[in-house]
């Protein structure tokens, strides 16, 4: 029964409320996308210190930057939801949709590492926070706008090809996003 609930949900989702579950969750990254591009102008144009730099959302409310349950939990949020909307699409649309879900899979793994350093309180290579592998090398700010930008620039160019299909993609599409496909021009027959 269960797996069954589960291919009528991805079904749905990938079947007539593909564009509407494509939509909303575009919404919500390009939301959490701007919170990183956000942080980044309160450090770089407006000279913030880095630990007021928290973005829109974390300058009101300081407890969601420091919240490693919030960011592993979007990592997961964000992993569900490509893996979910990977069947509505088709060719290159995705062949670029599946290289931002196994970019989102590293992203999730370090996410995952945070979290259990964290609740551990024992973190990595000595350091005095919790640090992600590719932390070591990069500062913790520089890396998550990298990591949030890398997962989205492919996103977006699924969703495009998504979006404008060529005929053999389109032919092959079941979703609620697949154009209207005009009749083959007939060929006058011979006099």
């Amino acid at each position: 029964m269960v797996s069954t609930r589960r291919a009528g949900i991805s079904s749905t989702l990938n079947g007539p409320h593909h564009r509407a579950a494509l939509t909303a969750f575009m919404v919500v990254v390009i939301a959490h996308w701007g919170e990183h591009i956000a942080q980044a102008v309160q450090i770089w144009g407006l000279g913030w210190p880095r630990p007021q730099a928290r973005g829109l959302l974390g300058v009101p409310f300081p407890w969601l930057i420091t919240s490693e349950w919030l960011h592993y939990g979007f990592a997961i949020v964000m992993l569900a939801g490509l893996w979910f909307l990977r069947k509505g699409f088709t060719g290159r649309a995705r062949m670029w949709w599946t290289v931002a879900l196994g970019i989102q899979f590293w992203h999730h793994i370090e996410h995952l590492l945070l979290l259990v350093q964290a609740q551990s309180g024992h973190f990595l290579a000595g350091a005095a926070v919790p640090t992600s592998i590719a932390q070591l090398v990069f500062p913790r700010v520089e890396l998550h706008l990298f990591y949030n930008t890398v997962v989205f620039v492919p996103m977006v160019v699924a969703v495009y090809l998504h979006l404008r299909p060529t005929r053999a993609e389109a032919e092959l599409m079941t979703c609620s996003c697949r154009p209207v496909l005009s009749a083959a021009p007939v060929a006058a027959a011979p006099a």
